[in-house]
């Protein structure tokens, strides 16, 4: 509208607009507004004047002139209500923009406080492992200072020990030589008085040697005389009673009838004592080869009579195998075991016998109390190794124990550990000629099948039996060293009893860490490949013991492990030791 104030720009040709937007279509109109605009800003860069208010006749008169045909024109007011809307239209844009704008900021604000927060909290991060670290550095240096105190202290009194022990040594030689200087001292005097006394005495005995031979010669006539007479009197008396004695004939029979029953009943007495005693001792006593049995004896009762009591009546119930990690097909062949030995006793069979063979610390010993304790029977554990020192007794103790089996009613259960010990081979050039009377002993009691007795036999070594033990065997059961399942079934069975459980105690000093146990667990039965069971028993009992001798007593996933490690370098030492005892070269 510049040009109806009198500046410097061309009149509009209004001829020429289109006029298609008067229909009320908005983007019609939009359109021609924009091109309208566009034409504006052309004309007003092209005729643009340097000053706003240059004002001329020239210019009033082409905007008079223009005023008037625009009022002739009949578009008039749709071109001002147009240009109205324009400008509405302008500051709505300019409005919107500000608000953009605005929004932009208030965007712009929240991302600079997000990327504060971000910041902060990697700080705090930051600071917390920091913190962490120090902490963790501060637990070294606190149990560097204390392992180091020990160290101290121990050396301490290891130097005190030997200062009181060479004191002693000191006081002892001194002493000793105290001893030994009075000692010959007293000799010397003894030595002396003895001299005197018997100089003292050879010169009495030659002043009054003719007055003690009289002596001696008046006491000899009249002891000779005394015992002349004393035989004649008993003489005359024996004679005169014996002479009435043999004419009185009922005092002859009274007599020989009163010496054979006394004859009777000592011999009687004798031999009725030796079988009770025997009888007691099948029956009640405990044999002296047998190490631990469930059958009860008089020597716990006596001992032990508390413990006794509660372990016979208070019986434990529960699986067969529990608490015993197994492979599967050993367990269900272990369970077919129990369940024969039972009905084998139930229904007065004959029992069979088994070899137990495979590395140590597989279980062999734990498996046989646990079959026993669920079937019903008793059991009696000995080692082979026992029999060997015996010598001649070992044959007699056989018998015994054997005699002492076949006496039980539940039936028993005869676990020999280490069997191969005297059952070896009877070619054997080392084998002495006691164990092999033992060995034809266990021969001759174990030739029949048993309705008494179970035989089983364990050993690491299986092939060193004789010939005639392996006929008396009737199946063979290997235990071998547990695989990466039962591995980690022992870890966490182990890790409850010796970690979680203590732990649970409100009075216990020992505490768990948070960790994720199942993982630590896979991982050690992972490391621990090649163990036994006992290996793991004494692993888990080494966690244990790390923990009670930390100052917090706290089990942590580092301790853990780092005592998995320290085992597992100690089995190393130990192979390599057994290796160089076997290859001395």
């Amino acid at each position: 509208m510049s040009w109806i104030f009198g500046r410097n720009n061309p009149v509009p040709d209004y001829s020429k607009l289109d006029m298609s937007g008067m229909d009320g279509s908005d983007d019609k109109k939009n359109n021609n507004q924009k091109s309208q605009d566009k034409k504006s800003n052309n004309n007003n860069n092209q005729f643009q004047l340097p000053s706003e208010y240059a004002f001329g006749s020239l210019n009033l008169e082409k905007a008079a002139k223009a005023a008037r045909e625009l009022e002739k024109s009949p578009l008039a007011k749709q071109i001002l209500e147009l240009s109205k809307e324009q400008e509405v239209t302008k500051q709505k844009d300019i409005h919107s923009k500000m608000k953009e704008y605005e929004v932009a900021v208030e965007q712009a604000k929240i991302e600079q406080k997000r990327i504060d927060h971000e910041e902060r909290r990697k700080n705090m991060q930051e600071e917390g492992r920091i913190a962490q670290q120090k902490a963790q550095y501060e637990d070294q240096l606190a149990r560097k200072r204390y392992e180091d105190q020990l160290s101290q202290q121990k050396r301490t009194n290891e130097e005190i020990l030997r200062k009181q022990e060479e004191s002693i040594l000191k006081q002892e030689q001194l002493k000793r030589k105290s001893i030994e200087y009075e000692a010959e001292l007293k000799l010397k005097n003894s030595l002396k008085e003895i001299e005197t006394k018997y100089k003292a005495k050879g010169k009495m005995d030659k002043e009054n040697h003719e007055i003690n031979l009289e002596k001696i010669k008046l006491n000899a006539a009249e002891s000779r005389r005394t015992k002349l007479e004393s035989i004649k009197s008993f003489g005359e008396m024996f004679g005169t009673g014996f002479k009435s004695f043999i004419t009185d004939k009922e005092k002859v029979k009274t007599t020989v009838l009163g010496i054979t029953l006394t004859a009777a009943g000592i011999y009687t007495a004798k031999h009725s004592i030796g079988i009770l005693g025997r009888t007691i001792e099948s029956r009640i006593s405990k044999p002296s080869l047998v190490r631990e049995t469930s059958r009860l004896n008089i020597n716990d009762v006596l001992k032990h009579p508390i413990l006794t009591a509660k372990k016979y009546l208070i019986k434990e119930k529960g699986e067969v195998l529990s608490d015993v990690v197994l492979a599967p097909e050993l367990e269900e062949k272990l369970r077919d075991i129990s369940i024969g030995a039972f009905n084998t006793k139930k229904n007065k069979g004959f029992f069979c016998n088994y070899l137990f063979y495979g590395p140590p610390g597989t279980g062999k010993t734990l498996v046989a109390k646990k079959l026993v304790s669920h079937s019903n029977m008793d059991y009696a554990i000995l080692s082979g190794g026992d029999i060997k020192p015996l010598g001649p007794e070992a044959v007699t103790s056989i018998h015994k124990l054997f005699e002492w089996a076949s006496t039980s009613r539940k039936g028993l259960l005869l676990f020999i550990d280490e069997a191969d010990a005297f059952l070896r081979e009877r070619n054997s050039t080392q084998m002495s000629e006691d164990l092999r009377s033992s060995l034809n002993a266990f021969l001759q009691r174990t030739g029949t099948p048993s309705d008494s007795f179970m035989l089983i036999l364990a050993s690491n070594t299986p092939e060193q039996f004789d010939w005639a033990i392996k006929d008396r065997i009737d199946e063979d059961i290997m235990f071998d060293l547990p695989s990466r399942k039962e591995r980690e079934r022992l870890v966490r069975l182990y890790f409850d009893k010796f970690i979680l459980t203590p732990a649970s105690k409100a009075q216990s000093r020992l505490k768990v860490d948070n960790f994720d146990y199942d993982k630590a667990c896979s991982k050690v039965a992972e490391m621990t490949e090649g163990f036994s069971a006992r290996q793991i028993f004494k692993l888990a009992n080494a966690w244990q013991k790390a923990t009670y001798i930390t100052i917090e007593g706290i089990m942590t996933e580092n301790l853990l492990m780092k005592t998995v490690d320290n085992f597992l370098e100690n089995q190393k030492k130990n192979q390599l030791w057994t290796l160089a005892r076997k290859n001395p070269k």
